[in-house]
Order: C-alpha cells, then structure tokens, then sequence
C-alpha cells in the first residue's frame, strides 16, 4: 500500500478543546477513508497551543525556532491538510491566522484541505466559508467542497452527534479521495528562488 501523509492543525486554545477533539474525528475518519482507498495513512497532529510562544517569537524575529521549524516542515511535506480553528468575533482565532502568516509561500498551493471549525454558537458556521475558505484560497490551496462546524449542541444527544457524525465522513471522503489520486507531495523549498535575476535588477 502506499502511504499519503495528513497533517493535521487544531487551533484550539484550551485543554481540553473542542476544537482538537473535531480535529481528531476528522482526521480519523480521513485515515479510514484513505485505508479503505488502497492507502496507508500517516497523520501528524500539530497542537498550535503548544507552540503559542515560538510562532510569537517567529512573528517578531523572522526566524523559526529549531522545534517550530519542524511543525512548517510537517505542513510543507504532507499530502493533505486538516485545518480546524475555534472561531472568535465571526473568524478564526488570532493564533491560527499567525501559524498560516508564517508558512512560506507556496507551502499550501496545490495542496487538498479540509476545513473545520468550533463555536459557541451555529451561528458562528457562517465564518467557514465567509473567513476560512477565502483565507485557504488565497494560499492557492484546493479547499474540500465540506467543511465541518461544530457547535455546542452537535456535541450532545443522538441528534446532534448523528448531524456532525454525517458532515465529518462526508468532509474526510471528499479530502482521501483527492489525496489518494494524487502523486506523493513534492515540498516546497523556501529558500528557492522565485525571481529571476532580470527582476531584481529591474526591480520588480
């Protein structure tokens, strides 16, 4: 079987989170789609929370520290990308937009994501496609048509857990399938040069 890597961001700012557990139920039903494909699936968690201060020193600095550095690089080299923040004031959380400013550019174009998010409120659903999906867009990502919100009531009850239950395996075939076609990922270099040398001498 061949392997496709799902690399899997949750925004969440508390523990225990809303946010990583849709996360969680998205990313495993991406590998059960993806195993069901023909494909090993290899997912790589990354917890935004435990790494608050190196993407705050990133943003003053210009550099990544050794461990952050690593987090970019399991973004750069995945097949896929799982990306689920809670949403604050009808958009993502400030932590989660900071952690998408440093990815160099490129890292994303190309690459299939699925979006989720988290909320007080059905209310805030809105913001997955009003927020989230032109942010992804502008990365010249390929967004899943699905995107999956989760609001306190989806959480409880037969219902609510059915409804989020549905969109979750809806969301994760949508993202195996357009991994499981794909070529493995090819990563992008960031310190490859983009412009040529007639450019920069006419500066443009």
């Amino acid at each position: 079987m061949t392997e496709r890597t799902i690399a899997v961001v949750a925004g969440g700012l508390r523990q225990p989170s809303s946010t990583r557990l849709l996360a969680d139920k998205l990313a495993a039903a991406t590998g059960e789609e993806l195993t069901r494909l023909g494909v090993t699936p290899k997912i790589e968690v990354i917890e935004l929370r435990d790494h608050a201060h190196e993407i705050v020193d990133n943003l003053l600095t210009g550099f990544p520290a050794s461990t952050f550095a690593k987090v970019v690089e399991t973004v750069n080299g995945a097949d896929g990308l799982i990306a689920v923040s809670p949403i604050f004031t009808a958009s993502y959380s400030g932590l989660f937009k900071s952690f998408v400013d440093l990815l160099p550019d490129g890292t994303l174009a190309g690459k299939p994501v699925l979006i989720g998010a988290t909320g007080g409120t059905a209310r805030h659903s809105l913001a997955l496609d009003h927020a989230m999906r032109p942010l992804f867009a502008y990365t010249r990502s390929v967004v899943m048509p699905t995107g999956v919100f989760a609001a306190p009531e989806d959480w409880g009850g037969d219902e609510g857990g059915g409804r989020l239950d549905k969109r979750v395996r809806r969301a994760a075939a949508e993202l195996a399938a357009e991994v499981a076609r794909r070529d493995p990922a090819t990563p992008v270099d960031p310190f490859a040069l983009r412009t040529s040398f007639e450019e920069l001498l006419a500066g443009e």
